[in-house]
């Protein structure tokens, strides 16, 4: 996800950058592909923190949640007074936060992975202790790789985590399914993947464009006693797809604060 960030901040189709190259530090044993093609380009890159980083004015925290007990205060020791730490760990509060980073001012974040094709979205909440140029700067950052939304209550980043977060590997997974589904019925393994792909890359791309809400496209698309209210029928039936996505949200949410009590 933060290589995912990174591509994001430092993609050019818009015109300039929001944050150049050599303005980057890296800190990762094993940087992501994202993370290498801007090592590559200029970004300054150091297999750990070991030594103070004095000019750092915004740091992205992008590590397993469940190692954040033993290397969040690691971490901290090498960070300036006062800069800006956002954290995109699912399931660590700002107080948690706050207590590895006593110095600095911290911002709880979760986008997902579209955001390195400017494509994402991300919730996310400031620590009281930013300034207003601060908060301002971070909803700017989070915005160069799709949109972001400051939310009012800090819980609610449990559910977008369940929702957004997590959220693009659902789609993946019913490419997946809808694709085995079509082989089932005849379809080679290419012709099917092909189907199912594109149905959901221009599914998605009309829900973009169209400004119908989601329920309004699916009524456009279903003609009473047709082969989509046919399908339509299983999907939304009392064990269907609604009920299925409720579980599996469920899940992740759940997960998320479990994630913070590691």
């Amino acid at each position: 996800m933060g290589g995912a960030m990174i591509s994001g901040w430092t993609s050019v189709d818009a015109g300039k950058p929001m944050v150049e190259f050599e303005d980057l530090l890296i800190a990762d044993p094993k940087p992501s592909q994202a993370a290498q093609e801007v090592i590559d380009k200029g970004a300054s890159y150091h297999a750990s923190l070991e030594h103070a980083v004095t000019t750092a004015k915004y740091v992205l925290l992008a590590i397993k949640p469940q190692s954040f007990s033993a290397t969040g205060p690691e971490i901290a020791l090498c960070l300036p007074k006062n800069c800006v730490v956002i954290s995109i760990m699912a399931g660590i509060s700002l107080g948690r936060l706050a207590e590895a980073f006593p110095n600095q001012k911290c911002v709880r974040a979760m986008p997902n992975t579209p955001a390195s094709i400017g494509k994402g979205i991300t919730g996310y909440v400031c620590a009281e202790s930013l300034s207003a140029s601060q908060k301002k700067h971070v909803g700017e950052l989070l915005s160069a790789s799709g949109a972001a939304t400051e939310l009012e209550n800090e819980a609610l980043i449990d559910a977008v985590t369940a929702v957004s977060g997590s959220g693009p590997a659902y789609f993946f997974h019913m490419v997946e399914a809808l694709a085995a589904a079509g082989t089932s019925l005849g379809l080679s393994e290419e012709q099917a993947q092909a189907f199912a792909r594109q149905t959901l890359i221009g599914a998605g791309a009309l829900l973009e464009q169209s400004g119908q809400s989601a329920s309004e496209l699916r009524q456009a698309v279903t003609s009473p006693n047709g082969t989509t209210q046919a399908a339509l029928d299983v999907l939304m039936s009392e064990q269907g797809l609604p009920h299925i996505l409720r579980d599996a949200v469920s899940a992740a949410y759940h997960r998320s604060r479990e994630l913070g009590k590691t």
